[in-house]
């Protein structure tokens, strides 16, 4: 699946910010400690100040590792 690469600036810029009138950034970090947003946050902005989102890099998703180290 991929995703788009976001700097940290870019993440602080975004997060808690709307791409449409119902729906709100929400970038979060990948297993690869990436900050990242969904191709679904990407094309479905319409919001004139972040549409710089729509050339972000795409990379793949790497998901984080959820072991409880308890039940090792």
């Amino acid at each position: 699946m991929l995703v788009g690469l976001l700097t940290e600036s870019q993440r602080n810029l975004l997060y808690g910010q709307q791409f449409d009138s119902d729906h709100f950034f929400n970038p979060i970090q990948d297993g690869d400690d990436n900050w990242i947003i969904t191709l679904d946050e990407i094309d479905w902005c319409v919001n004139d100040n972040f549409s710089w989102v729509k050339n972000l890099e795409l990379i793949e998703y790497v998901p984080v590792n959820n072991i409880n180290i308890h039940e090792v």
